[in-house]
């Protein structure tokens, strides 16, 4: 995670390209010249992928294979034989995947790999199905929540190598994730680290001398409204408990986690109330949204603070409403543009917006121009990877993906190379509630070593429900 896997491609692409131009023979050319290769990755990250190809290696031939504006059959083939790489997305390499697989590629490069972590899904199926001299997998994170994820990207850098998906389960995910067993986690990284170029920042041969990073939690009380709403949620979902079962008590488990995270960020979310006009004349503003949640309200404080030395933040959350909330009430309240990133967000607007937040600074003593942006809303899925946000010291985690390789995949999109400040971390977790708990949870977990990561929610899905009474009942000390 922002360890220089793009320019580390990048430089093979190079190499390829060399190889192929060689016209002496003094390298061993065992690859047809020309063939291109083709990089896939999130959406969000194409403009990225498109600058970073432009700044390190102009003398690449890039071809772009997106949008409406893409080319047919009739006219891909010509096209691509005269590109030395041609870029797409996941979306639509699934949708144009009759296209690709028709050709052969030099190498099939797939950026945030951790998008084919599910083999059965019709996208990794489609990335899978591309044949290609050579196949590379980049990804901050090969394991979010389970060791299946790391089974399916090497099934498809070299398919097989591993077993099938049922022999891996039996022989070692099982004994390494239910059993810690240590024999069989040794066996699986002798297995895995022929094939793997791993970094990590404090590695001492990097040397990449990045500022500190502080970690903090920030942590806030529900106001009286919330504490209400989440009390009836509560009642509601035990009661529940007590007639449901299989599926349709996962399922209520995961809807009433979903309510309760959204509550404590801002009971609107859960009343779906129009949200109030900040510039209307005569109305409530943004002070009748503000004082409804303390998250809020220390967050605001938090903002106003950084930007009056002239700092930058990013913030992340999961639920669009929140962000549109956040949005809304900033701009309003730091009289200042603000930034918003999810996944309807364009192309063209994701790069607009990456190019006027990443714009340097005026100089110290300046005024901050009146049109530069200095905070930016992402959600977390569509902007938690493969995007350059060094502008940004300061990153709030609005509401917690109980992940933590998720959001430290988030938090480097500003702790990464080209960073020259010291980044600060703030993760807020409203008091008394679920989040409290989780985050007690998670913490004494972090001890679980590297290979194995276990951060998704549907382990609460399998709780008592004792166990859950335990975990989301509201502890009456910190309501306000």
């Amino acid at each position: 995670m922002g360890l220089g896997k793009t320019v580390q491609l990048i430089s093979y692409l190079l190499h390829l390209k060399e190889l192929a131009a060689d016209p002496a023979g003094s390298q061993p050319q065992t690859d047809p010249p020309g063939w291109p290769a083709l990089i896939i990755c999130p959406t969000s990250v194409l403009g990225n992928w498109q600058k970073e190809l432009q700044r390190f290696a102009p003398s690449l031939n890039v071809m772009l294979h997106y949008g409406s504006r893409r080319l047919n059959a009739g006219y891909f083939y010509g096209a691509a034989s005269q590109a030395d790489v041609v870029l797409t997305s996941y979306a639509t390499a699934a949708l144009d995947q009759e296209l690709l697989q028709q050709f052969t590629w030099a190498a099939v490069c797939l950026d945030e790999a951790q998008n084919i972590k599910n083999a059965g899904t019709k996208q990794s199926a489609a990335v899978r199905s591309f044949p290609a001299l050579h196949r590379i997998a980049l990804t901050g994170t090969p394991i979010e929540n389970r060791l299946s994820e790391l089974w399916s990207i090497y099934d498809f850098i070299t398919p097989g190598y591993l077993g099938s998906a049922k022999s891996f389960q039996d022989r070692f995910a099982n004994a390494i994730e239910k059993e810690r067993n240590p024999e069989r986690t040794a066996d699986l990284q002798r297995l895995v680290k022929p094939f793997m170029l791993r970094r990590k920042k404090k590695d001492p041969h990097i040397q990449l001398d990045l500022p500190d990073k502080n970690e903090m939690k920030t942590y806030v009380n529900l106001t009286a409204e919330q504490a209400a709403l989440y009390d009836q949620h509560v009642t509601g979902l035990l009661e529940k408990m007590n007639k449901l079962e299989g599926i349709e008590r996962k399922g209520a488990i995961l809807a009433a986690l979903t309510s309760l995270k959204q509550l404590c960020d801002h009971p609107v979310l859960l009343t779906k109330e129009a949200l109030p006009d900040p510039a209307a004349e005569g109305g409530p503003g943004t002070a009748s949204l503000i004082e409804r949640s303390a998250k809020l309200e220390r967050l605001l404080a938090m903002v106003r603070e950084l930007r009056e030395e002239n700092e930058r933040c990013l913030i992340f959350t999961q639920y669009v409403g929140m962000g549109r909330m956040l949005q809304s009430v900033l701009q309003q309240e730091l009289k200042e543009p603000v930034l918003y990133l999810n996944g309807s967000t364009s192309k063209q607007a994701r790069d607009r917006m990456i190019e006027q937040f990443q714009a340097p600074s005026p100089p110290d003593g300046s005024p901050a121009s009146a049109g530069q942006p200095n905070v930016f809303i992402l959600s977390l899925k569509a902007g938690g990877v493969g995007l350059n946000l060094t502008a940004a010291n300061h990153v709030f985690h609005f509401d917690r993906w109980w992940n933590p390789a998720v959001e430290n995949q988030a938090t480097d999109r500003a702790y990464r190379m080209g960073q020259t400040k010291d980044v600060q971390v703030h993760k807020f977790i409203s008091l008394g509630t679920l989040e409290e708990r989780i985050d007690e949870m998670l913490e004494s977990k972090q001890q679980l070593s590297d290979d194995v990561i276990s951060g998704s929610e549907n382990w609460i899905t399998e709780l008592s429900t004792d166990a859950l009474k335990d975990l989301f009942t509201l502890r009456r000390e910190w309501v306000s």
